[in-house]
């Protein structure tokens, strides 16, 4: 889930990686775009600044914008990758078909249908689905006749079939507006088969935490096999008042030749695991199990596999 905040900047002399966020300036304007966190404004030069090459928590959420962003969007992705293990696993007990709600380009979907499993990959980014289709098509018609892609809002999402597993992956509930999610929870539970189950997988923030440090700044290298050496400097703003986040990459992308500067925006909502486990209990599913793994001292990823109270 992803909106741009800009484009991108004049081309400029290449520069030592990382890039940090002041670096980037639009002549006459001091930020690309306000929001629910007031004016976008570039932290200082080195504040807070965090290097790191491992989990980067809470950025996992962001979709491809263009065919150069994907290299940000699986770089995000990678640590989470093992959650794919785990949900092959549930799908093996569960059986199909799966639905893979807010599926991308099949980071999901296609494995499942390479392990037989038929399914329904949901998003509403076009051509995140026209992707999942050719990586479909270029591994096989066996797998390509096992994955059904729906363009669609889950904000509005209306279903046509029931499932065995459904999957919202990736932190997507935390893309979801809280007014929205305990609809879209009903729709799901009214749709999982006997013996279904709904996995879903956020980042949950210790409230102290985000007290003492609203504003968390990380920079990391961004591994790309293209001859493009492309840093990222991302920044993290939350607003405990809406209970929402608003990350802002700051991406820098080195040729031979040349430096392009883009930047782009996501928001999200902090997902309050009380309230998620009572908008569960209200549309007919329970806990089943829960999964916790540290990430750092403030921040827990959660996987949570629930089912449906019959």
């Amino acid at each position: 889930m992803h909106t741009p905040s800009g484009t991108s900047l004049p081309v400029v002399p290449a520069a030592l990686a990382p890039v940090l966020p002041s670096r980037y300036e639009v002549p006459g304007h001091r930020h690309h775009r306000a929001g629910p966190h007031g004016p976008l404004e570039p932290p200082a030069p080195g504040a807070g600044i965090r290097l790191t090459s491992e989990a980067l928590p809470g950025l996992e959420t962001m979709a491809p914008v263009d065919e150069d962003s994907v290299w940000l969007h699986d770089a995000l992705l990678g640590p989470h990758s093992a959650d794919i293990v785990r949900y092959l696993g549930l799908a093996r007990s569960t059986g199909g078909p799966v639905l893979d709600l807010g599926s991308g380009a099949g980071r999901l979907a296609v494995p499942f249908a390479r392990h037989g499993f038929a399914v329904e990959a949901v998003d509403r980014d076009g051509p995140a689905l026209e992707r999942l289709g050719n990586w479909a098509r270029r591994i096989g018609p066996q797998v390509a006749g096992l994955i059904v892609t729906t363009r669609a809002d889950l904000t509005e999402l209306r279903l046509g079939s029931d499932y065995r597993l459904a999957l919202l992956a990736g932190a997507m509930v935390s893309a979801v507006p809280p007014q929205a999610r305990p609809r879209l929870l009903r729709e799901i539970a009214s749709h999982l088969g006997a013996g279904g189950a709904l996995a879903l997988d956020y980042t949950a923030h210790l409230l102290p935490g985000l007290v003492a440090e609203p504003q968390r700044t990380w920079a990391f290298q961004v591994p790309r096999f293209d001859g493009i050496d492309e840093w990222v400097v991302a920044r993290q703003d939350f607003d405990l008042r809406t209970m929402s986040e608003r990350i802002t990459y700051y991406t820098a992308r080195t040729g031979k030749l040349s430096t392009e500067r883009v930047v782009l925006t996501t928001d999200k909502w902090i997902v309050d695991g009380e309230h998620l486990a009572a908008e569960l209990h209200s549309a007919g599913l329970h806990i089943e199990g829960r999964r916790r793994h540290r990430i750092d001292e403030r921040t827990e990823s959660v996987l949570l596999v629930c089912r449906t109270d019959d």
